[in-house]
């Protein structure tokens, strides 16, 4: 009975996709310095960087600062070769979902906005820039990346270079190969024939 628990433990296991992580972190919230709009025809770009082994970006979390009762609906996220363009790697419009808010001395809400049904982005190692623009709120209002003087370079496209924002790259590196169906198939028939040999000696 145990040998066959131990057969189960290792066939799941071996089924298991790598779970999602944090790709890259500008650090921390700030929430009380100051805020970049990014609607209203303003866009806010910030350098991540990904492992040299490459990786799948499947979501971007970052911290807004709202007005009280605002919520941000989606905004478009692009990553680029360079700030507000260049190569091209993805280019879509990400849903958001609120939470964690608290209200700073300003009267805005600090919120952390994360993404859903991201499109994955297969990228290679290197630095490349993160994009925010054309942000809907549900109100209408402006909306604001907090700024938090992170280690990225940043720009703002009707200012130039500004400090960089509280955000999250999140996803999966490329650190190993992930099994085919079939290996899987040969590993589990090779295991349960184990298990027949050794029930045959043990019982």
């Amino acid at each position: 009975m145990r040998i066959r628990i131990a057969l189960i433990a290792v066939l799941a296991l071996a089924v298991i996709p790598a779970a999602a992580q944090t790709l890259y972190s500008n650090g921390p919230v700030n929430g009380t310095t100051d805020g970049w709009t990014i609607n209203f025809g303003f866009v806010v770009s910030d350098t991540f960087t990904v492992g040299s082994g490459g990786g799948t970006v499947t979501g971007v979390d970052f911290y807004a600062w709202t007005f009280p009762g605002d919520v941000l609906e989606n905004a478009e996220v692009a990553i680029t070769s360079s700030e507000f363009g260049g190569t091209t790697y993805s280019d879509q419009v990400v849903n958001f979902s609120q939470s964690a808010c608290s209200a700073n001395q300003y009267g805005y809400n600090v919120c952390l906005e994360s993404s859903s049904g991201m499109t994955p982005v297969s990228l290679s190692g290197g630095t490349y820039w993160l994009n925010l623009e054309n942000a809907v709120v549900n109100d209408g209002d402006p909306i604001f990346w907090d700024e938090n003087s992170g280690a990225s370079t940043a720009s703002e496209n009707s200012v130039g270079t500004i400090p960089s924002e509280a955000f999250t790259v999140n996803g999966t590196p490329n650190t190993g190969t992930t099994p085919e169906p079939s290996s899987i198939l040969l590993l589990g028939s090779g295991a349960l024939g184990l298990a027949g040999i050794l029930r045959r000696k043990l019982f």
